[in-house]
């Protein structure tokens, strides 16, 4: 069970880092192309700042998982470093408790600013609902709590273990 799990887990955060790196490509694309637009062919596009804005919004929410796998939590470094196996044991249990608890926060909200928002349209793209903005935030958060649980079932200390 606990391997298939992680199986999972793995699986989902590589296709959320994709998506990060996707719309990291997409961002630095629209970027260019407003730059051309506005200073080269003197026609400035204003779909593409609003469209910039939530390619990196997405990016983030989907980045996130990747950093909560890799243990890049919230935690008491020093409090881990000198502890012992039990108080290590203790302090990976509280932050992913903790983290899981903001996560859920963040998923319950995020899809009720999506509902919310569903008949409210993007400024610049109006043919697009906000609801596809908002729903980085849950859809994000779902990967999240993958990744939490695959670093408790797993942890990965890389911080730690080369900080000095």
């Amino acid at each position: 069970m606990r391997q298939s799990f992680l199986a999972l887990e793995r699986w989902t955060t590589a296709i959320s880092l994709a998506f990060a790196c996707a719309m990291l490509v997409a961002a630095a694309s629209l970027g260019l192309y407003q730059i051309f637009a506005r200073f080269v062919f003197q026609q400035p596009a204003e779909w593409s700042e609003v469209l910039i804005r939530f390619t990196l919004i997405w990016m983030v929410f989907m980045g996130v998982p990747s950093a909560f796998r890799q243990g890049a939590m919230v935690c008491v470094d020093l409090a881990y470093r000198k502890g012992g196996p039990r108080m290590k044991r203790a302090l990976d249990w509280l932050v992913a408790i903790t983290a899981l608890i903001l996560v859920a926060v963040i998923i319950f909200y995020g899809f009720d600013y999506a509902y919310r928002a569903r008949f409210q349209t993007i400024s610049g793209l109006e043919s697009l609902s906000m609801t596809w903005a908002y729903m980085a935030l849950p859809v994000g958060g779902l990967f999240c709590v993958l990744g939490i649980i695959g670093c408790l079932l797993d942890p990965r200390r890389h911080e730690l273990e080369t900080a000095q």
